[in-house]
C-alpha cells in the first residue's frame, strides 16, 4: 500500500473487526484479509485506494476469485463529488457484489454499500422503450458512438416521411397513416415545427419542414462504413 493509503488501514480494520472478522494487512497481495471464526472461515478481502476509481474495481475483480466477500475502501471526497456519489458506480459495484466503505477526514467509516445488497432490478419500462425504438427504426441510420448531431430516431424518421409527402401539397392525417401510423398526433404535436394546419383537418409543410427534408434527404437507412 502507498504511504497515504495506509492511513485508511486502521479505520477499515476496526470496521471489519466490528463485523466479527479477524483482520490482518498485506496478505497475498491483498490490502486487508479478514477471516470469520467459522470453520471453514468466511474470507473477506478489502482493497484500499485514496479515491474510488476503475483500478480499485479491477483489483477487486481479481480478488473475487479467492474471497467470499470483497470490499472497496477509499477516502470520502471532501465535496461529495467523488465516485462514491455516482449512482452508476454504485450500481456497478452492486452488480459485482462488492461492498463500498469510505473513510472521512475525521477517520469515521461510512458504509456506502453492503456486499449483500441485491443487484439493481431490471427496468421493464426502459427495456420496453428500447425494444420498441429498435423495432420501429427503419434500417440502421446512425453510427454508434457518434457526434452531438440530432439522432435519427424512429419518431424523426416518421416525421421526415410525413414531411416529404407534405412537400408535394397539403394533406389530411389519414393520407399519411400508411407511412406513419401515428401521423395524426405527430402533426398536432408538431414537435419539430415542421407542420402547420392550413385549414380544419388539412396540414402543410412549414419552411422549417422544407429545410429538414433538404438536410436529411431520403437515402438507404444504413450508417456510413
Amino acid at each position: 500500500m502507498a504511504a497515504q493509503e495506509t492511513s485508511l488501514y486502521l479505520p477499515i480494520k476496526r470496521f471489519l473487526e466490528g463485523l466479527g472478522y479477524a483482520v490482518k494487512g498485506e496478505i497475498g497481495g491483498c490490502d486487508l484479509l479478514g477471516l470469520s471464526p467459522d470453520e471453514p472461515p468466511v474470507v473477506v478481502i478489502c482493497e484500499l485506494k485514496l479515491s474510488f476509481n476503475l483500478e480499485l474495481v479491477l483489483q477487486a475483480v481479481d480478488r473475487a476469485a479467492a474471497a467470499d466477500e470483497v470490499w472497496l475502501a477509499a477516502s470520502l471526497s471532501r465535496r461529495g463529488k467523488g465516485r462514491e456519489s455516482d449512482a452508476r458506480f454504485r450500481q456497478l459495484c452492486r452488480r459485482l457484489g462488492f461492498g463500498l466503505i469510505a473513510v472521512g477526514g475525521d477517520g469515521a467509516v461510512h458504509l456506502l454499500l453492503s456486499p449483500a445488497a441485491p443487484a439493481p432490478r431490471r427496468d421493464p419500462r426502459r427495456r420496453s422503450r428500447l425494444v420498441d425504438e429498435h423495432r420501429r427504426r427503419r434500417g440502421d441510420p446512425v453510427a454508434g458512438g457518434g457526434s452531438k448531431a440530432p439522432i435519427m430516431t424512429a419518431y424523426r424518421q416518421d416525421a421526415l416521411a410525413c414531411a416529404r409527402r407534405l412537400a408535394e401539397g397539403p394533406l389530411r392525417p389519414r393520407d399519411l397513416v400508411d407511412i406513419a401510423p401515428k401521423a395524426a398526433s405527430m402533426l398536432q404535436r408538431n414537435v419539430y415545427g415542421w407542420f402547420e394546419r392550413r385549414e380544419r383537418g388539412i396540414y402543410g409543410l412549414t419552411p422549417a419542414g422544407h429545410e429538414a427534408i433538404a438536410r436529411w434527404p431520403e437515402r438507404p437507412e444504413t450508417p456510413p462504413a
